[in-house]
């Protein structure tokens, strides 16, 4: 249990100290008028209170990625922990804070347009390539996995029989309205409950494993564990633990979010609470889970057993029902489902602005919101064909470049205006590393070389990266003086 509480409180301070350091280099300006008013249009551009944009921002980004992540990563043991706590301060929420944070210095831009001012236009056309792929990636993750998730629970506590295609198809409604109406009609209205149930699912579960007589919190883990590979199956932590734990530590989905939370924040002010404080509160979230999947089933052999006999919704399933009953069970498991419905619907709306922002075509009209939308769900139904597994391995990788993408921007904006960017650029050159190895020696989705080769290649394509940024000064990247006044 002191495990546990150590990790929450250097989370939560990493709010306080951390979080005033990147918005003083930041450098808000309080007094400047945001998308939401400046743009307000009644769809996408809509004030809203600061706790209301919170939460919203919080369920936008909190899918099955800080769970499913973290129950996978806890099979290396309690380095899981370590990854998420380092990560989510300093590389997740420094992430998280400059993609919000640029879109509304940029008119509320999507991350395309953002990474083109500050990387040029060639990175510009490509993460509007791979921030589309990552979006329907995460659509269809986020339609396959609440439904799978839904169906099991009703056919095993139920007496009501129900095929996981019309699951399926009742989610994809749902995706399909919310990605086409006003921003405030549905999402603004229903998140705030779907967060008192995402709170209670999170304290509840944690509550009934510290009082639970059968489990006791990490027990049996030592601080030498927390820096070591414990993993049954002789999975090699380095870079795959930073490739599996994703949204809990950083996730680059999230830049495609933030901007839709930045055309509805009021004020500059609440940037640091809306976009670091709720990927503080995605990581507590993935503790949480990583605490359960090292303490629920006793050990890693048989929590390995369990991902292998259903993936983490087993565990999910198992350890909500297990540790609270039918009744607290049933809607801590609700709450787990409900997170990667209320991302999936926002993943599909983010790529539908992003198209819109392509082609220049505005949104303020149905038919024209219908015809950017029509053609990624019929992309994302065909592709809820495809084994989750496989997608869930080819999402991880696009998300992970994401948030490289993003980590380099934050660099360049710092560096023309002449501020502190090393607080973006090592967790830029961290993540890169990983990326680059990652894809160099892995066999499935990449060219399965030697591991010492692919680390070295991915340190040195680092360094030249690293060059490259911090050498150039774009002029149409430079913040207005009037504007950066505070």
């Amino acid at each position: 249990m002191t495990w546990f509480l150590l990790c929450v409180g250097l989370l939560i301070g990493g709010y306080f100290i951390y979080g005033a350091i990147v918005e003083k280099i930041f450098g808000i300006n309080t007094q400047r008028q945001t998308p939401a008013f400046e743009k307000q249009d009644g769809v996408d551009y809509v004030p809203m209170s600061k706790g209301r944009v919170y939460l919203i921002q919080l369920l936008n980004i909190a899918g099955v990625g800080p769970i499913f992540g973290p129950i996978m990563g806890a099979l290396y043991g309690p380095a899981a922990m370590l990854w998420i706590v380092v990560g989510c301060i300093f590389a997740g929420a420094v992430h998280d804070y400059f993609s919000g944070m640029l879109s509304v210095r940029n008119g509320g831009s999507s991350v395309p347009n953002i990474v083109g001012r500050y990387l040029g236009n060639s990175a510009k056309h490509f993460m509007n390539f791979f921030a589309l792929v990552l979006l329907i990636l995460v659509g269809v993750v986020f339609v396959s996995a609440p439904s799978s998730m839904l169906t099991n629970l009703i056919n095993s506590k139920t007496e009501i029989t129900v095929a996981l295609g019309m699951v399926v198809s009742v989610v994809f409604i749902y995706y399909i309205i919310a990605t086409i109406v006003p921003v405030d009609k549905i999402i603004g209205r229903l998140y705030p409950l779907f967060g008192a149930l995402l709170v209670f699912m999170s304290v509840g579960m944690v509550v009934a494993l510290a009082v639970s007589p059968d489990h006791a919190m990490l027990s049996g883990f030592e601080a030498k564990d927390f820096v070591s590979n414990m993993n049954p199956n002789d999975m090699p932590l380095w870079p795959a633990l930073f490739i599996t734990i994703a949204c809990g530590a950083i996730s680059g989905f999230h830049a495609t979010q933030s901007p839709l939370m930045a055309r509805c924040m009021e004020n500059e002010k609440n940037g640091r609470f809306v976009f670091y404080g709720a990927m503080i509160g995605e990581g507590i979230i993935a503790i949480i889970w990583c605490a359960i999947a090292l303490s629920f089933f006793g050990s890693l052999e048989l929590l390995s057993e369990a991902v292998k006999d259903g993936g983490p919704g087993k565990v999910v399933f198992d350890s909500a029902f297990g540790l609270m009953g039918l009744f607290g069970g049933f809607l801590a498991f609700l709450g787990v489902v409900i997170l990667p419905i209320t991302s999936g619907d926002t993943a599909f709306r983010s790529a539908r602005l992003i198209l819109a922002e392509f082609f220049k075509m505005p949104q303020n009209q149905l038919p024209k919101r219908l015809m950017m939308a029509i053609p990624l769900f019929i992309i994302g139904g065909i592709l809820t064909q495809v084994d989750f597994g496989v997608i869930w391995r080819y999402f991880g990788f696009a998300n992970q470049t994401t948030a490289v993408m993003m980590l380099w921007t934050a660099t360049a904006y710092l560096n023309i205006n002449n501020k502190f960017h090393w607080i973006a650029t090592v967790p830029a050159m961290f993540m890169t590393t990983v990326v680059i190895t990652f894809i160099l020696s892995n066999t499935d989705l990449g060219f399965g070389l030697n591991m010492t080769v692919a680390t070295l290649a991915g340190i040195i394509s680092t360094l030249v990266i690293t060059a490259l940024v911090l050498k150039t000064k774009r002029e149409e990247g430079k913040d207005d003086v009037a504007i950066e006044a505070n």
